[in-house]
């Protein structure tokens, strides 16, 4: 068996099993891309929960795994070389856990780095500005007077939604009729806008059919309902 005691964290979430992949998570939105993507692998893993409420991420034990102090992390013990691997930052993760299964992402060269710059490209912009709407709309900026700062992200969104419907123009998902890596990395954002963020009117989502379209057929699909889950939330 494995021996993960190494890590300090384990301290604080004790691996039952330390033979899977170690998932250190909150199902938000960044979280549940590397919940989903495990249950559609089908990679062996064991979920901790990473409680906000009580600060869970600020602790020396997580921190140990990603002085970043945001989740998702994830200790896989099988690593490259046959060593453990701690890692952490959502695309990342999603690029090694395709890379470790040989599933949801393109095996020829070009078709890679075209995922990946999507993946990218959800990073970069997708997740910081819908999460500036939701701050904005949703919790503490809705009392600001001045709405410049959340009229700038609205627009902002706007164009990137833009940007993804164009995409998606003649397309199933993503990178064509293969569902990827990049659908996992967009889409629990774009639902979390529309759902969790109450936002969707103020971005217009009514303007971007084939983002609803996609949107609508990532949500059926059983490993994201499972995904969407996991770790559950504290009662």
């Amino acid at each position: 068996m494995t021996d993960l005691s190494t890590f300090a964290i384990t301290k604080k979430w004790p691996a039952e099993h330390p033979d899977r992949i170690q998932l250190y998570s909150l199902p938000t939105p960044n979280g549940v891309k590397i919940s989903i993507m495990l249950e559609e692998t089908g990679l062996p893993y064991e979920p901790h929960l990473v409680r906000f409420d009580t600060n869970d991420q600020m602790t020396p034990a997580f921190l140990s795994l990603n002085p970043n102090n945001k989740i998702p992390a994830i200790l896989d013990p099988h690593g490259p070389d046959g060593k453990p691997l701690p890692l952490f930052e959502s695309g990342a993760i999603l690029i090694y856990l395709a890379d470790k299964s040989g599933k949801l992402i393109p095996q020829n060269a070009a078709g890679r780095y075209e995922a990946i710059q999507w993946v990218m490209f959800q990073m970069g912009g997708i997740g910081p500005m819908f999460g500036q709407v939701g701050f904005f709309h949703k919790f503490a900026g809705k009392e600001y007077e001045d709405k410049r700062p959340r009229d700038r992200y609205i627009a902002e969104s706007k164009r990137l939604l833009g940007v993804l419907e164009q995409r998606l123009e003649g397309r199933a998902w993503v990178m064509g009729d293969q569902y990827s890596i990049a659908d996992i990395a967009i889409f629990p954002w774009v639902r979390n806008l529309v759902g969790f963020y109450e936002a969707g009117e103020l971005v217009g989502i009514q303007d971007f059919p084939n983002v609803r379209r996609v949107l609508a057929a990532f949500v059926e699909r059983p490993a994201v309902v499972r995904g969407l889950n996991i770790p559950p939330r504290p009662a």
